[in-house]
């Protein structure tokens, strides 16, 4: 029995290595995300103890592992974060195929008692 990921990845020819190589790039943190992390850090040590406004959310530094990678072709339960980053390598791929980005839903069964956040964007358009 295949997942919907491995039949996704097959339908659209993209390799697992490919996969994991993309990840570690896009989640590998920069100097950027070291100084965001820093700022929080003085952040909650100060005394207020407040986070300050105006900071990005760094990139985790975690990328998806070949042992996640292979939970979710089995069909396994994979935690969040780990979909998360693998859907962000799969939309990356996919932009460089020329191809358009996919939802989550494309490539994970999503348990109707835990439903997809909804983008920001959706929520700023509703509040206008």
């Amino acid at each position: 029995m295949s997942s919907k990921l491995e039949t996704f990845l097959s339908e659209n020819k993209i390799d697992r290595r490919r996969l994991i190589a993309v990840s570690r790039d896009l989640e590998r943190l920069r100097p950027g995300d070291r100084a965001i992390k820093l700022k929080q850090s003085q952040a909650r040590k100060s005394e207020d103890g407040k986070k300050p406004d105006g900071l990005d959310k760094p990139r985790s530094g975690r990328p998806i592992t070949e042992a996640g990678l292979r939970r979710a072709l089995e069909g396994q339960s994979v935690p969040g974060p780990q979909k998360t980053r693998i859907l962000r390598a799969v939309n990356h791929v996919l932009t460089q195929k020329k191809q358009d980005a996919v939802g989550i839903e494309a490539l994970f069964d999503v348990s109707p008692l835990n439903p997809p956040k909804p983008k920001a964007e959706a929520a700023e358009g509703e509040a206008s």
